[in-house]
Formats: structure tokens, sequence, C-alpha cells
């Protein structure tokens, strides 16, 4: 096959450099399925690994991008025929195998989802591994009980790319949203995603005492430190926790106070690792049940290739809101 463009990460005397390289498949890690990839998109995570500022990449060099969609162009594995439309989400991408910032990718076969009916290869990167995250994080919720008529649910991080599908995805569903903000010149945006309610986040008073007044029927949080701390004082009996990222902190001080007297469930989301059956179920839920009604409310921007490396500062800033797509091919 032709030469085609990655963005590859390398560390040069421990430090992380990163730009656009020719490659051709040979110089990609192992996988039995090749694919044309036309979309990827931009998490936190892929700011992180591209400059530097976080260590991600468990080996090196890799290509960058931890989500892509695209066409298979060749696969070793009979699940997978060319012309197959697929999209891959985590699955350790741009951590020990190469990433979707690329013109090809060389996959492992079980990572490969089948575009679910009725979404695109843009409307998949809309979503990507956020997405899914928020997704599986309201699947566990459900499964242990979590329903509209139980009171409000409380998204924090909600401007970011999890917390606004999710602020959106639990809408859809019925439940009352409550979402966390830091970023005024953004409510009107969250309450049009289905926010019912918008809490200010320096505005909490997060208390002392191991239980406090309940407030909430569940929570989605992507903070971490004191704010999830707060939230298990304040989640209802029996209600659910999901604990997905840690932009505040990864510390959590609390008791078992919450878990023991309330029978408050702390379920932690690994979307990375999920196992594959779980996987496919997920993306059959964000298809059906669980499809964000507007897709273009969700997405901030879609810009080319040659613009990703000028974006990945805006995300270690923290002025980004919603989602980036990038188009690939």
């Amino acid at each position: 096959m032709d030469a085609f463009k990655a963005f590859r990460i390398h560390q040069v005397d421990g430090r992380i450099v990163a730009g656009f390289e020719q490659l051709t498949v040979d110089d990609l890690t192992a996988g039995e399925v090749v694919i044309r990839v036309r979309f990827s998109s931009i998490n936190y995570k892929d700011a992180l690994a591209a400059t530097g500022a976080g260590r991600i990449l468990r080996t090196y060099p890799l290509n960058g991008g931890i989500d892509l969609a695209g066409e298979v162009i060749s696969s070793a594995d009979d699940r997978y025929a060319p012309g197959d439309e697929v999209l891959v989400t985590g699955c350790n991408l741009s951590e020990t195998f190469d990433g979707g910032y690329s013109g090809l990718a060389r996959v492992a076969a079980d990572s490969v989802i089948p575009l679910p009916a009725g979404i695109s290869l843009h409307d998949a990167m809309v979503l990507g591994t956020a997405g899914f995250t928020a997704a599986l994080a309201i699947h566990r919720m459900e499964h242990n009980g979590q329903v509209p008529q139980k009171g409000p649910v409380i998204v924090t991080g909600a401007t970011g790319g999890v917390g606004c599908i999710a602020v959106h995805m639990l809408a859809g569903r019925g439940y009352e949203v409550v979402a966390v903000s830091g970023k005024p010149e953004r409510d009107a945006w969250l309450t049009g995603l289905g926010a019912a309610r918008i809490l200010r986040r320096q505005d909490i008073d997060y208390g002392k005492r191991p239980l406090e007044t309940v407030l909430w029927a569940g929570a989605i949080d992507n903070v971490g430190g004191d704010m999830l701390a707060w939230l298990t004082r304040t989640v209802d009996y029996w209600g659910n926790i999901a604990s997905i990222g840690l932009a505040g902190s990864p510390k959590l001080e609390t008791t078992v106070m919450p878990f023991i007297l309330r029978g408050v469930n702390l379920l932690g989301i690994n979307s990375s690792a999920t196992p594959r059956e779980l996987r496919l179920a997920i993306w059959q839920r964000i298809s059906t049940d669980l499809r964000p009604r507007n897709f273009g409310s969700l997405v901030s921007r879609t810009i080319g290739f040659d613009e990703l490396p000028a974006a990945f500062p805006e995300y270690l800033e923290g002025r980004v809101s919603g989602r980036t797509v990038v188009e690939i091919g």
C-alpha cells in the first residue's frame, strides 16, 4: 500500500516529540484488520499524550488518537470484509498500539466495532470514547437500579466531552439532570442539551459531616477530589455514583458511612478495558435508547488533519466545550 500521513509521537532523550510523518502499513503495530481512517476525535487524554503533559504512551513511537472511524481495507478475521464501516474507541490505541491520527490504522480484530445502524462515521466520532464512556456510566447505573423516578442525577464537569454527552443522554432517557459548570457562558448550551438546572461549582458548600442532606438520586462525576467526596455524602439511599474522571484531583477523602448507611454504589468506569460483549451492547444502546437527539449540538467543531497540533493546548487549558472531530481523509 502507498505511504500515508500520520501524527506520530516519539520520546527523545526523555522529551516528547510529535509531528506528522509519512508511514507505510509495515510501520504500524500488529493487528488483523487494516482500516482507512476517515475521522478521529480529540480527547483530553490525546492532548496529554501529544504534548507530553501526561505520560500516556507505554511504548514509543506510536501514532496518537484513541478513537477512529473508517472503512475496512483488509482483514485476516472473517468477521470483517473490505468496505465495512467500523469504529474503534480506546482498546489501548495510542497507549500500546498505533492510534487513529493516521491515514491507515492496523488494529486487533476484537477491538473493532461494526458501525451501528443510523450512525455515520462522523457521528461516531462526535461520540468517540467520550460518548461511549457516558453511555457505559448510564448503563452501569441503570444495571444497579437507577431510574428517572428516583429523582435528579447530577453531572459534574458538564461542559467537557463526557459530561455534555451524559447530560444529553440522561435527559433523553427522562432524567432530571443537574449540570455542574464553571462556565456561565455555556449555560444556554447546557440547557439546550437537556439540563434542567445548572449549579455553579464555585457556589457548592461541600460541608464536613460524614453524611450531608440528600440532594441527588445519582451522579456522574468527571472531577474527583472534593467534588466526588461531596457526592458520596449527598446521594440518596441506593443511589449510584459513576466515577469517570479526575479533572480536579485523583484523591478521595470520605468515610464508609454513605456506603454502609445509605447503600450508595460507587461505580468505577473504565472505558478502555471494557469486555467486547459489553462494548457491543453499549454501542447498541447508543444507536437506540441512548442515541443523542441532536449530534450537532454536541460537536463544537470539525477540523482538518493539518489543524490537529494547534488544537491540543486548548484542552490542557480547559478552554474546550463539547467535542472536536478530526477529519483525517
